[in-house]
C-alpha cells in the first residue's frame, strides 16, 4: 500500500532535475555569445567548469534557479542565457518525440537502427558503440541547426524481465552481462567524451540511463506503472536489476541517470535516498545529475500519496518552479539544495559546450544536414539490421533460397508490406523505409496478399486470396507477428501468442504452398510459435525484430543467401502456458519449487521454453576448440575478516565476499578457436556460459548458469579464426547472497562455449605480511 503520511525525505543530493513532459518549442539556445556578459568568469573558458558553475550560481535569483530545473527550462536574458529543452530521444536514431527535437527544414528526418532489442540479437558490442556514434553524429548537427537540444534520455537499460512488458522492445534483453555491455557500449557511442581527464572531459552529447530501478510493468491486468510497487530482493536487485545502472555509471560514465515511475519496496524510486544518494552518487559516483521520469514527481503525491503535499514531493525530489519555492519558504527545503541540483545540471550544460558561444566554433561545428542520413549511416543501418536477424528454424535444405529456382514467390501476411511498424517505438521520421515485400521483389516476381488486413488479425479476413497465392507460387513467404497496438509504452500484453486469427492463415497457408513456406515474425517481444515449429509444412522462421528503416532489404538479404545469419536471442521465449500461470507482478527472478513459481529468464527458469536464451541458427557450421584456458586460480584475500574466510574455505561449498578479495589482475584469459566448417562465410557470436560450485542450501539460489563473456568474431568459409575472451572473478563468477553482498563461489567452475565443457578451480589463501 502506498503511504500517505511520510517522513520529510530529506533531499541530500537526489535533487532532481524534473521532466515535466510538456509540449514546447525545441530550444537550443547557447549562452556567452556576446554582449556585455561575454567577459564574466561563467563564460570563461580558461577557468574550470567547477568555479564557471559557482560563479553562475552565485549571480541567479531563487527564481531564476529553480526555473532552470525543469525539462523547459526558462531562460535567463539579463544574463544572456536562452531557454533550453532538456527533453529529446535517441534510443535508436534522433527522435522526434521529446519537444526537444525538430524535424523540417534542411532536417527532414534521420537515420533509424534497428530497435534496441533487434540490435541486442548482434551480440556485438562494437556494432552497438557504432550506431551510437552515428547517433551522435545526426543529433550534434541538428543541434547545429538549432532543431535539437544536446540531452538525450537514452538508452533503456531495464531488465526484459517479463515477455509480456510492452516496452521490453526498447532494452538490450534479460541478460544483465549483456544489457549492461549495451549500456556502456552506446553511452560512450553517443557521449564521446575527449579533453581532460574522466570526470571534467567534455561531452559531444549527454546521454540518460533509464528508468532506474525495477521498471518492467506498464499496464497489465488493472496494475499501472503509477501505482505499482515493485517489491524486489537485495539479492534480485544486486544481480539483476541494478547490474546494467552500474554499468552505464561506472563503465560507460554516463551523464544523467532517470528514476520510474514505480515504486521499489514501498519507496517511490525518485524519493528514495538509499537508491539515488548511497547507491547511484555515492557508491557508483554519479558525475551528472539525475532526471525524473515524465511527471513521476507529481505522481509521489498525486497517484502515490507518497506525501501529504505538493511541497513535501518537490522536498523529496523538485516538482516544478512554484511548489519548490513553496517547499523553501515552508523549510522543506533550503536554497543549498536547489544549489547543488543546479551545480549537476549546470556542470553537464558546461561539458557539452552550451556556455562556450558559438556552436559552430566548436568541436563539432563543421557537422551540419549533410551528416545526416549519410550513405555510410544508411548502410550501417542496413548491415545492423541484418545482425539482428535470427533464424530459428531451418529444415534441411531450406535457407537460402535461389532466386533463379523460386521466381515467382507469393508474400503474404498483415506485415508483408510494413513501414512504420518496422522502427518500432521512440523512433523519428526515418530517411526511407525498405518494407519486406519491396526487399523480396528486388531479387524475384511477388504476389503479394496480405491475408490479414492488420495484425489483429479478427473477423472476416482475406484468407482465401493467400492460400490461392501460395497455392501457385514457386515460394511463399508469411510476413506476421505484433505491431505498437499489441506491444508498447503503456500497453503489456496478455498472452504470448500471435494474435487474432494469424495462426490460422499461416497454417492454411503453409498448408497450401506449392514450395517452401517461410515465416518471418516482425515483433519486439517473444511470441509462442510452437505450431509453427513443429509444423513440416513451415521450412523456416525468422525473427527480424523491429529492424529499422532498411528492415525489408535486411529480410531478403538474409532469405535469398546475400547475408549469412548470426543473430541469437537476447530473451528467452516462453510458452503461452508461461503467461496463464505467472503473474507479471511477480518480480522474484529465482524459482520457487514450493509454490511451482518457474522462476526467470534463461539463469533462473526451470521450465519448458519455445526457443532458449541464446539461440540462433546460421547457413553455415561453426565449431569451437579451446586453445588456451587456465585450469585454476588462487583468489587472495586481505584483511583478517578475511584471513578468517581463507581459513575456513575448502575447495567446495565456500563463498567468498568480493570485498575480501586482491580482485586487481582476477583475470582468466580463454582462448577459442572458431572454424567454419561450411561453405559460406559467417559471423558467429562466441558465448561463454558459466556454471558454479554445488552451494550449501543456503545458497541454492545461485544462477544454473550465467553469460560471462561474449565475442562476435567473422569467420571465412572453410577457415579459422581465434577469439580471446576474459572472464573477470570478482565480476563475472560473484553471485549475489541473500543480502545482496557479492561474494565468489570457491570451487569447480564450468564454462560451456557451444557444445564444449571446460572445468576451472578456484582457490582462496589468505596474504601474509
Amino acid at each position: 500500500m502506498a503511504r500517505s503520511q511520510p517522513s520529510i525525505v530529506p533531499p541530500f543530493l537526489l535533487l532532481l532535475l524534473l521532466l515535466g513532459c510538456r509540449t514546447g518549442d525545441a530550444r537550443s539556445a547557447f549562452a556567452c555569445g556576446g554582449g556585455a556578459t561575454a567577459g564574466l568568469p561563467f563564460c570563461r573558458q580558461s577557468l574550470p567548469i567547477h568555479a564557471r558553475v559557482r560563479d553562475l550560481i552565485g549571480r541567479l535569483t531563487l527564481n531564476e534557479k529553480v526555473r532552470m530545473l525543469v525539462n523547459n527550462a526558462a531562460g535567463v536574458p539579463r544574463l544572456g542565457i536562452g531557454g533550453y529543452e532538456w527533453w529529446s530521444e535517441a534510443l535508436h536514431g534522433v527522435s522526434n518525440l521529446g519537444p526537444g527535437v525538430h524535424f523540417g527544414g534542411e532536417f527532414p528526418g534521420a537515420t533509424s537502427f534497428p530497435q534496441v532489442i533487434s540490435s541486442a540479437a548482434s551480440f556485438n558490442a562494437s556494432l552497438w558503440e557504432l550506431i551510437g556514434r552515428a547517433v551522435s553524429d545526426e543529433a550534434r548537427a541538428m543541434y547545429n541547426g538549432g532543431q535539437a537540444g544536446l540531452t538525450f534520455w537514452s538508452p533503456n537499460v531495464n531488465i526484459y524481465r517479463d515477455p509480456r512488458w510492452g516496452r521490453g522492445q526498447e532494452t538490450p534483453g534479460e541478460d544483465p552481462t549483456v544489457v549492461g555491455r549495451y549500456a556502456a557500449a552506446y553511452v560512450r557511442g553517443l557521449q564521446q567524451p575527449y579533453g581532460g581527464h574522466s570526470g571534467h572531459n567534455r561531452l559531444k552529447l549527454a546521454a540518460c540511463c533509464k528508468h532506474y530501478t525495477a521498471y518492467d510493468l506498464d499496464n497489465w491486468k488493472g496494475y499501472d506503472r503509477f501505482h505499482f510497487n515493485a517489491k524486489v530482493s537485495k539479492q534480485d536487485l544486486e544481480d539483476t536489476f541494478d547490474v546494467p545502472f552500474r554499468a552505464c555509471v561506472v563503465e560507460g560514465k554516463v551523464a544523467s541517470v532517470m528514476c520510474s515511475y514505480n515504486q521499489v519496496n514501498g519507496v517511490p524510486t525518485c524519493a528514495d535516498p538509499n537508491l539515488l544518494r548511497t547507491t547511484i552518487r555515492s557508491q557508483w559516483n554519479l558525475n551528472g545529475y539525475i532526471v525524473s521520469d515524465c511527471d513521476s514527481v507529481g505522481v509521489l503525491y498525486n497517484s502515490q500519496h507518497y506525501t501529504s503535499t505538493p511541497e513535501e514531493a518537490a522536498a523529496d525530489a523538485i516538482k516544478a518552479a512554484q511548489y519548490t519555492e513553496g517547499a523553501i519558504k515552508q523549510g522543506k527545503l533550503t536554497q543549498v539544495d536547489v544549489n547543488n541540483a543546479l551545480t549537476n545540471t549546470l556542470t553537464v550544460q558546461m561539458r557539452l559546450g552550451m556556455y562556450d558561444g558559438d556552436p559552430s566554433r566548436q568541436p563539432f561545428g563543421n557537422l551540419g544536414p549533410q551528416h545526416v542520413c549519410t550513405q555510410s549511416h544508411q548502410h550501417l543501418s542496413l548491415d545492423a539490421a541484418r545482425q539482428s536477424i535470427v533464424l530459428l528454424k531451418n529444415q534441411p535444405n531450406s535457407l537460402p533460397l535461389s532466386p533463379s529456382h523460386f521466381r515467382n514467390i507469393a508474400v503474404i501476411g498483415p506485415n508483408s508490406a510494413a513501414t512504420v511498424t518496422m522502427i518500432g517505438n521512440y523512433a523519428g521520421i526515418p530517411c526511407g523505409y525498405t518494407s519486406p515485400l519491396e526487399g523480396i521483389g528486388k531479387y524475384v516476381k511477388t504476389t503479394h496478399e496480405a491475408g490479414c488486413t492488420n495484425v489483429m488479425c479478427s473477423g472476416n479476413q482475406p484468407m482465401d486470396a493467400a492460400v490461392k497465392a501460395a497455392r501457385v507460387s514457386d515460394a511463399t513467404i508469411l510476413i506476421m507477428g505484433l505491431d505498437q497496438t499489441i506491444e508498447a509504452e503503456t500497453r503489456d500484453r496478455v498472452g504470448l501468442l500471435l494474435p487474432g486469427r494469424q495462426p490460422e492463415l499461416v497454417t492454411k497457408v503453409a498448408a497450401a504452398s506449392k514450395g517452401p513456406c517461410i515465416l518471418v515474425l516482425l515483433c519486439g517481444g517473444p511470441v509462442d510459435v510452437s505450431f509453427a515449429k513443429n509444423d513440416p509444412k513451415i521450412a523456416a522462421i525468422l525473427w527480424a525484430g523491429y529492424p529499422g528503416q532498411a528492415g525489408g532489404a535486411a529480410i531478403a538479404d538474409v532469405i535469398f543467401g546475400a547475408f549469412n545469419p548470426g543473430g541469437k536471442l537476447p530473451v528467452t521465449w516462453y510458452p503461452q502456458e508461461f503467461a496463464e500461470k505467472v503473474a507479471m507482478t511477480n518480480m522474484n527472478m529465482r524459482a520457487n519449487p514450493s509454490n511451482g513459481y518457474p522462476g526467470r529468464s534463461y539463469r533462473f527458469y526451470k521450465g519448458p521454453v519455445v526457443y532458449p536464451f541464446g539461440h540462433g541458427l546460421t547457413y553455415t557450421r561453426f565449431t569451437h576448440s579451446i586453445a588456451h584456458a587456465p585450469t585454476e586460480l588462487t583468489v587472495q584475500l586481505a584483511g583478517r575478516r578475511a584471513a578468517a574466510d581463507a581459513h575456513n574455505s575448502t575447495t567446495s561449498n565456500t563463498l567468498i565476499k568480493v570485498n575480501h578479495a586482491r580482485c586487481d589482475d582476477l583475470v582468466i584469459p580463454i582462448h577459442v578457436d572458431v572454424k567454419n566448417e561450411g561453405d559460406l562465410d559467417g559471423s558467429h557470436a562466441v558465448l561463454v556460459f558459466s556454471t558454479p560450485p554445488v552451494l550449501s542450501s543456503s545458497h541454492e539460489s545461485a544462477p544454473l548458469k550465467q553469460l560471462v563473456a561474449f565475442e562476435k568474431v567473422h569467420v571465412f568459409a572453410k577457415s579459422q579464426t581465434r577469439v580471446t575472451l576474459s572472464v573477470d572473478v570478482c565480476k563475472d563468477l560473484s553471485i549475489a547472497d541473500n543480502n545482496g553482498i557479492r561474494r565468489i563461489p570457491i570451487g569447480e567452475h564450468s564454462f560451456q562455449i557451444g557444445d564444449l565443457s571446460h572445468s576451472f578451480s578456484l582457490k582462496a589463501e589468505a596474504l601474509r605480511f
